[in-house]
């Protein structure tokens, strides 16, 4: 539901705060007050395309912006923001807040915001598509889309859920049909595939890798390559602790005795002495360890080139299999866990791979199965609309009559999908739905779209509007879209049609908002709120404002929609209509 609605600078408005409710809601005015000004800032509010003329004179830019009431229900507007991560509360209220903002700058640019995130002219469009109708301009008339034809039918049946159900098996058969021929184009790449990983899992198989070996065969052949500049400083730094007096070793055995007969003396050289004990006992120790390495090097040319052999080995395999996984993305792992990591992955592929062909069969089975349901319920969705079809077709014919179209043929097409003479099956049936009509007598039935009147299009939408409705409650709504704007919906109608025009509109009002613009008195004093858009000049410049009219207010206004002016005769007039007929005022 429209709450709140703010225009500034579009067209002939300068700023506006409107507030609306619940309910019948009318706009009313002398020709050429700016009414569709009001419709057009809107339809500019739902996406429609704009251009930067529509600015107001001497301004930068245009905007407006709305305060929207959505019910928790309304499946189809929450989803869509979840899926944009668009933020909205949801607490235990029946109802959340959205607020939308459009703008446009005298350069052509502009923006729009969905509770403050950008998003396209599309988004919006596609997002004020679920919540508002508008009916009588051929702008943004959901009546003109043959695809909501079926919608319109699936409501008035209460078959929506059944359909859904469909169009999950449908798409379900359709990825299962695509991954068939994908497995059946693709066997030769399979059989390839299945080469290439056969022999790199057999490749590193045989060399039998082990974490870290890279890294100590490196280690080795370095050392074995360099073997006699080892051996040498190995050789220099064991002579200088073990040979002759000179020795590290001797000459820290004569400082320890030295200092152990010091300590004797001064106690305070206890700690000094105590350090070098532990000196000389390492370097002892460290004298030993280097012996040891020394008597038990060896240079072996053949371990040099084995070493050499197999580094090569695991090089030639880092480079063909390390550093990669099989889609050929960079991991950040060792290098022999790499290697491992491709073999093992390969080897789940070959797995895969190798049960294609049972798998093809699964899925041919799966398919069958599916195709089977798919034509079963095909065919009980598509009874129920052929019987379906005939209740719409009466009640809008007989809801039509009432509106001033008596002559008025409306025809709910269904039209079999065929390919090659074959019938086929799409996403929502084994049929299209097309509504006709032929307004006049002796006119072909003809698309919608074709209707030339704004007026009769509008009263086309009201009564299947009204159809709909006779199918529900307020607790089981029939469609998402809470706000119908309906303008024109009175030209070339008067009298007793306009007040069934008034009546239906009460009855869609009960469960929507409705926001009318009329000329109609008769309609007007339906209204469970009456707003007047005005034009007035004030300094040189002309100004469009629109207000909620007061019952005092109300009764000029339905005077002047009478007789063009409030004389007594008129406002006797309106009286009479408003006690007859007059609902509340805002």
């Amino acid at each position: 539901m429209l709450e709140e609605m703010v225009i500034r600078n579009y067209a002939l408005i300068d700023s506006i705060v409107l507030s609306f409710r619940q309910g019948f809601n009318v706009l009313t005015g002398e020709t050429g007050a700016g009414k569709s000004i009001i419709v057009g800032s809107l339809s500019f509010l739902m996406g429609g395309k704009t251009e930067a003329d529509v600015i107001r004179s001497g301004c930068e830019e245009a905007s407006v912006s709305a305060t929207l009431s959505v019910r928790k229900n309304n499946i189809d507007v929450s989803e869509w923001l979840k899926n944009r991560d668009i933020e909205f509360e949801d607490d235990e209220s029946s109802c959340f807040t959205v607020i939308v903002r459009r703008t446009i700058k005298t350069s052509g640019r502009g923006s729009i915001y969905i509770q403050n995130i950008p998003v396209t002219r599309q988004d919006l469009s596609e997002f004020m598509g679920l919540l508002f109708d508008i009916h009588g301009q051929h702008n943004h008339e959901s009546l003109l889309k043959k695809d909501n034809h079926r919608r319109y039918l699936d409501r008035f049946l209460d078959i929506e859920n059944e359909v859904k159900d469909f169009a999950k098996l449908f798409l379900e058969l359709t990825e299962k049909r695509k991954t068939m021929e994908a497995s059946l184009k693709n066997e030769r790449e399979r059989d390839e595939r299945l080469e290439l990983l056969r022999y790199a899992v057999d490749e590193i198989e045989k060399a039998a890798i082990k974490p870290g070996e890279i890294r100590e065969l490196e280690n080795e052949a370095t050392k074995l390559a360099s073997f006699e500049k080892l051996a040498t400083f190995i050789k220099t730094a064991s002579g200088c602790f073990s040979e002759g007096e000179q020795s590290l070793l001797s000459q820290a055995r004569r400082a320890k005795n030295a200092l152990d007969n010091a300590a004797a003396v001064d106690s305070a050289l206890g700690d000094l002495n105590r350090r070098l004990e532990t000196f000389y006992y390492e370097a002892d120790d460290i004298a030993a360890d280097i012996r040891a390495y020394k008597d038990e090097m060896s240079f072996e040319p053949q371990k040099l080139e084995d070493t050499n052999d197999r580094l090569a080995l695991l090089y030639k395999l880092k480079k063909k299999y390390g550093g990669k996984n099989i889609a050929g993305e960079n991991q950040s792992v060792s290098d022999e866990d790499s290697i491992i990591s491709y073999k093992e992955n390969a080897s789940a592929e070959i797995e895969a791979l190798s049960n294609a062909e049972e798998n093809r069969e699964k899925l041919k089975s799966q398919i069958s199965l599916l195709e089977k349901t798919i034509v079963a319920n095909a065919q009980i969705l598509r009874k129920k609309r052929e019987s379906g079809a005939e209740k719409l077709k009466q009640s809008i014919t007989a809801i039509l009559k009432n509106l001033g179209m008596p002559n008025a043929k409306f025809q709910v097409n269904i039209i079999p999908k065929e390919n090659n003479g074959t019938a086929s099956y799409g996403v929502w049936g084994s049929e299209d739905i097309e509504f006709l009509i032929s307004a006049n007598t002796g006119e072909p039935l003809k698309d919608l779209a074709k209707i030339a009147s704004g007026g009769e299009l509008s009263r086309v939408m009201l009564a299947i509007k009204t159809a709909l409705l006779d199918q529900s409650s307020e607790e089981t709504m029939p469609d998402g879209v809470q706000t119908l704007v309906f303008d024109e919906i009175d030209a070339g109608i008067g009298g007793e049609v306009a007040l069934k025009v008034g009546e239906y509109l009460i009855k869609i009002g009960k469960l929507k908002q409705i926001f009318c613009v009329t000329h109609l008195a008769s309609i007007a004093v339906r209204a469970d709120n009456h707003f007047k858009v005005e034009k007035r000049t004030e300094g040189g410049r002309t100004f469009t404002g629109i207000g909620p009219l007061s019952a005092k207010d109300r009764r000029i206004e339905i005077a002047r929609m009478l007789a063009g002016d409030a004389g007594e005769a008129a406002l006797a007039h309106a009286d009479e209509l408003i006690t007859k007929y007059g609902r509340r005022s805002c």
